[in-house]
């Protein structure tokens, strides 16, 4: 590699592993806005240890990232081989983690289907209809994907209001807006006047699979695509490592 190759490799890994530092830095601030937010829709789900170990998850994921990432431009502007190799030795591990985890998730699907089954159901028989936050993340979801409950109407039917109201209730949320008759509430609690709801019959499980399948194609190009980022940083890093000379193997940085 020429000696020009190698400061324009130098400064493009430099450059890229600055990007990765903000992608990482957005990561971690996703993270906690999921953990510290109570107005999005993740709040349906705030009770599970398995959501909240998510979101720590995320951002260990961003700060790792960051770290990374810092570790890469050091390696790279200096030319430190030894951080160069536990930048491409980093990545390598990232790659295969991130692989065992795409193949766990699909062969493990229904086990994960059944937890947030379990969560939401648990939701629901709780739900008040008072309008709290967790209340209103999970309105919006039932309104705007136009579903009811998780698996279809009847997870309502442990709902303690419903139960033991002398009415006919049923949450306003899932109401089937072509069967509105005059006003129509977003939230809480509905009368029905006959024992059929005019609810959706189907379930919010069976739509987000449906929004999934829609749009696999953009899902899978960001898997990929994120893929292909780190297979070009673990080529950049090893070229330059094997590139520098050894006599500059113990370069460190100077005032």
């Amino acid at each position: 590699m020429g000696k020009g190759c190698m400061t324009a490799s130098k400064y493009f890994l430099f450059l890229f592993n600055l990007i990765i530092f903000l992608f990482g830095a957005a990561i971690m601030g996703f993270g906690l806005w999921l953990l510290l937010d109570n107005q999005s829709f993740i709040v349906v789900l705030n009770n599970s240890p398995g959501v909240k170990l998510a979101c720590y998850i995320l951002i260990g994921v961003g700060a790792f990232s960051m770290l990374l990432s810092f570790l890469g431009c050091l390696g790279a502007i200096y030319e430190i081989r030894c951080l160069l190799g536990l930048y491409f030795t980093c990545l390598l591990l990232i790659l295969i983690a991130q692989i065992a985890a795409g193949v766990l998730l699909y062969f493990q699907k229904d086990v994960v289907n059944e937890e947030l089954s379990k969560i939401i159901n648990k939701v629901l028989d709780d739900y008040p209809g008072k309008n709290s936050s967790t209340e209103q993340a999970l309105d919006f979801i039932q309104r705007n994907m136009e579903c009811c409950g998780w698996i279809g109407r009847m997870d309502w039917s442990g709902n303690m209001v419903i139960i033991n109201s002398s009415q006919l209730l049923f949450p306003c949320s899932c109401q089937n807006i072509s069967l509105v008759v005059g006003n129509f509430s977003g939230s809480g609690f509905c009368e029905a006047q006959t024992p059929d709801w005019p609810v959706y019959d189907v379930g919010c499980a069976a739509s987000v699979e449906r929004w999934l399948h829609t749009n696999i194609a953009v899902v899978l190009s960001i898997y990929l695509g994120v893929a292909l980022i780190e297979l070009l940083g673990m080529i950049l890093s090893i070229c330059l490592c094997r590139n520098i000379p050894m006599e500059l193997y113990t370069k460190v940085p100077k005032n």
